[in-house]
């Protein structure tokens, strides 16, 4: 509502007919033009701050990543190169990270990865604890049916009931007894 009271609706009228007269149509009457700079429109369209925001940050990960890596890469293989076979000496037992050929993968297999003798381990580890696991459950699996066959004991099969209603009731069913012995 504020729009509509700031504006001169009068002076708008005034500017549309004191306006150039142009061409007249077929009743004669004169036709008001709008006193525009031209049709220059602005065009609508979605932003494209996405897509710029994303093509910086590639290309800052590319600089800071990817060209470094690059050049450390060429570096080995330029400078170091792989590996050559050779023959082991007596009574000598390589490493586990010896039998990689590129210097990068020696590197990761010596520093970062686990040897295969400890995954190895890791793995019997886990079977044996599986073994564990099973050789409880088959005991207590065991027990679950011999207490079903002799029903000789209450823990898997009693719902416990609380203390306090069985003493009240006792001692209720005590004082009937003892008053009517007397």
């Amino acid at each position: 509502m504020a729009v509509w009271s700031s504006l001169k609706l009068g002076s708008a009228i005034t500017k549309c007919l004191s306006s150039k007269k142009t061409d007249v149509l077929k009743s004669s009457a004169l036709v008001p033009i709008r006193n525009m700079s031209g049709h220059h429109l602005m065009s609508v369209k979605e932003t494209r701050w996405q897509w710029t925001k994303f093509k910086d940050l590639i290309h800052y990960y590319v600089l800071v990543g990817v060209i470094p890596l690059t050049l450390f890469v060429t570096g080995v293989n330029v400078f170091i190169g792989p590996a050559k076979l050779a023959p082991i000496p007596e009574g000598y037992r390589p490493a586990h990270w010896e039998y990689y050929q590129h210097p990068i993968t020696r590197w990761m297999a010596r520093y970062i990865y686990p040897s295969p003798q400890q995954q190895y381990e890791k793995y019997l580890h886990t079977l044996y604890e599986e073994d564990e696991k099973f050789k409880v459950r088959m005991v207590a699996n065991k027990i679950n049916d011999m207490m079903k066959e002799r029903s000789d004991y209450k823990s898997f099969y009693y719902r416990p009931i609380s203390a306090n209603h069985h003493r009240i009731s006792k001692e209720g069913m005590d004082r009937e007894e003892s008053e009517g012995l007397n």
